[in-house]
């Protein structure tokens, strides 16, 4: 088959995915698969179903880095991939791919910063995963995103707090309005 035609069955299998048809998805990517092993965009799309429905990390994993392999351009795998590792705490790995992503063309920075700063305060580098959360804000330009960015930055901030001794509470100097004792 060419590759206008396999790019035409895993939009079909995306398609599939989407309507929670996952044996036709499963079913088509093996056929794009079998004329072509090395198109990576349908690895990708295994490996996320492999992950989020199957829950086999492990075929997850292997198919992320086939995709990565093959389709080095393919900016979906590095957000998957990312999301996995972060899940497996291969925090070593995801600094390779998240370095790695870093230099992929039309990448979503804001998401890959966001993916930097979640690995950074699940390892207790607050104040570098503050640095990340403040990067998306910068870079994105969706509201939503921002707000949990901010959210975020509140969370290490408030962790870095306690983990520092600090565990009391203050009031503000001023009450809310309508706030009452």
């Amino acid at each position: 088959m060419s590759q206008f035609r396999n790019q035409e069955m895993l939009d079909n299998a995306d398609l599939c995915i989407k309507e929670g048809k996952i044996e036709d998805a499963f079913t088509i990517l093996n056929e794009i698969l079998m004329d072509d092993p090395l198109f990576g965009k349908a690895h990708n799309h295994l490996g996320y179903l492999y992950e989020t429905k199957i829950r086999d990390f492990t075929k997850a994993e292997e198919h992320y880095k086939l995709c990565v392999q093959y389709a080095p351009e393919y900016c979906a795998v590095y957000y998957n991939y990312a999301i996995l590792l972060s899940t497996l705490k291969k925090y070593d790995e995801l600094t390779l791919l998240l370095n790695k992503a870093e230099q992929v063309a039309g990448i979503n920075h804001s998401t890959i910063a966001n993916e930097w700063a979640i690995m950074l305060e699940a390892q207790g580098k607050l104040d570098e995963a503050i640095v990340n959360y403040r990067k998306v804000i910068a870079q994105t330009f969706d509201n939503k995103t921002v707000d949990i960015a901010m959210e975020s930055v509140a969370r290490c901030e408030k962790k870095r707090n306690f983990l520092h001794g600090n565990t009391t509470t203050t009031m503000p100097t001023t009450p809310p309005p309508g706030f009452r004792i």
